[in-house]
């Protein structure tokens, strides 16, 4: 009996059939052969069409044209790998390797230029912070304020319209009244600044003004009025040594999480993030636990027990914050808040989690050691 094809289209070849297979095309002159049709051998053998770009899903288009670059020129093979073939026209993103492991990629970022970014601005706020106090919140304001640009840049990327005027106004009002007034003048500012907003839109019309007015009050509280508990604590006696606890533990969690994750990061936390794991989150609270435990006892002279429980809810709190900044930008369509940070991206993309843990050590530090 007569074989049939796959298709059921006409006489398989085979036993029986009546015809000779193709004969096999030695190695050697495959891509004389692919030449001749227009076609050049791809990468593990792969047939795709003259200039190198494969139809979708891999298949052979079923017209071919010529490689040749004139009159008579001897066709040629598009040596570049299938994957570059198929992006071409798309940008290509750094990747790199995650814990040495092929097939774990994630977007890279310029490591060497992040570190010397990071120890620069650790530097300035030690400096400042050591030396006048005032000068410390000048440096706070020009972060925060250019993290505020960022986040009102972004939303009117989209659309939605956040006056920055009033924005930086009330930020300067916060962290002044905050610092030399206490609370009651940094919540005063903060509502006058709101209302102020509120006024502001209403100036447009109604359409969009409930979404308009939604992302002026969040850039208001994140980070506006939230940066306000940093004067709050500077202006304790001890209050530098409180700021380089909450700024110290904060970065423990980042550092902590990174290598944590890099080394041993084997279970994703794909309910949270699909880019942590729960490796990563072990490594940065027990590098908080370690460091708050420590400072908290030997700048404050607290208990060891104090600074560890500080420092686990730091932990928490700064992968909340990144977290929450990730969703933001997601729903903006963003990779980052700016660029302005080599190796980082924009001053919101590292203020994240420090906005997250600033009232929690805030108000724990004054639970456990009052002034």
């Amino acid at each position: 009996m007569e074989g049939t094809a796959a298709d059921g289209t006409g006489p398989a070849p085979g036993r029986g059939s009546g015809e000779r297979p193709p004969e096999q095309v030695p190695q050697g002159h495959a891509a004389s052969a692919n030449g001749e049709n227009g076609t050049a051998a791809g990468a593990g053998g792969e047939q795709t069409p003259a200039g190198g770009l494969p139809s979708a899903g891999g298949e052979t288009s079923g017209k071919s044209m010529p490689l040749t670059s004139g009159a008579g020129a001897a066709p040629r093979a598009d040596l570049r790998p299938v994957a570059a073939r198929a992006g071409r026209g798309a940008p290509q993103e750094e990747v790199t390797v995650e814990g040495g492991k092929p097939g774990r990629i994630r977007t890279g970022r310029n490591l060497p230029a992040a570190i010397g970014v990071g120890v620069a601005l650790g530097a300035l706020v030690i400096a400042s912070l050591y030396t006048v106090k005032v000068l410390f919140l000048i440096v706070v304001l020009a972060a925060v304020g250019i993290g505020v640009v960022e986040m009102a840049r972004a939303l009117g990327g989209r659309g939605i319209q956040v006056p920055i005027p009033p924005l930086l106004a009330g930020l300067v009002g916060v962290l002044a009244g905050a610092y030399w007034g206490g609370t009651i003048w940094m919540l005063g500012v903060f509502t006058l600044t709101v209302l102020v907003l509120l006024g502001m839109r209403m100036v447009h019309g109604p359409e969009g003004y409930v979404r308009d007015a939604s992302a002026s009050l969040l850039t208001a509280v994140y980070p506006m009025l939230i940066v306000g508990f940093v004067p709050l604590m500077l202006s304790e006696p001890d209050g530098a040594h409180r700021v380089v606890i909450f700024i110290a533990v904060t970065v423990c969690s980042d550092i902590g999480g990174y290598f944590a994750g890099i080394l041993f990061g084997r279970h994703k936390m794909s309910i949270i993030s699909p880019k942590k794991t729960w490796e990563g989150f072990a490594g940065s609270v027990l590098a908080c636990v370690v460091c708050g435990a420590l400072l908290v006892h030997f700048l404050l002279d607290g208990r060891l027990w104090q600074g560890a429980l500080l420092g686990a809810v730091v932990a928490v709190c700064a992968t909340f914050g990144d977290l929450v900044e990730s969703t933001i930008k997601r729903d903006l369509g963003i990779k980052d808040m700016g660029n302005v940070l080599p190796g980082h991206g924009g001053l919101m993309d590292r203020l994240d989690s420090l906005l997250a843990t600033l009232f929690p050590v805030w108000l724990l530090l004054a639970i456990f050691i009052p002034v």
